[in-house]
């Protein structure tokens, strides 16, 4: 099974990111969580997404697998086709927890995301290549300790 799954929400050339607080950090985060039991990775982003932004989704495609901790993690290119931004329903927007921090969904100019704390950092070039050049064929792999 998986570890998280995520969803890549692209806007007017801004991208759905969630800000997070947590134990005295501050970072960017996309729209994803963990793959439930039963649950495909691509069923997992479309979830995160309606419980985290409020948003109705379609995975277009898998776009980037990038390891992490001994698990996958999966980026899937999402459309959205219904729902109302910011205005998520999932236990962590509703009530938020001290040791798990605040989630805030905020759309952010792509261009900005080299002068912010991204996660994974590794997600960031791939989001500036796509905005100059498209998407990519291939799903972009990077493996854990690359």
């Amino acid at each position: 099974m998986s570890y998280r799954a995520a969803i890549i929400l692209i806007q007017d050339d801004r991208v759905a990111l969630i800000e997070r607080h947590r134990q005295g950090l501050h970072y960017f985060t996309l729209p994803g969580g963990h793959v439930d039991e039963g649950e495909t990775p691509e069923q997992a982003a479309v979830r995160e997404a309606y419980e985290e932004l409020g948003l109705h989704v379609i995975p277009i495609r898998l776009v980037a697998q990038i390891g992490w901790r001994g698990h996958w993690q999966y980026y899937y290119l999402g459309e959205i086709v219904g729902g109302e931004f910011g205005s998520g329903t999932g236990e962590e927007i509703l009530t938020p927890h001290p040791e798990k921090g605040s989630y805030h969904p905020v759309w952010m100019p792509i261009s900005e995301l080299p002068h912010q704390p991204v996660k994974p950092p590794e997600i960031v070039p791939l989001l500036l290549r796509a905005l100059q050049e498209g998407w990519p064929t291939e799903v972009l792999v990077i493996p854990e300790n690359a």
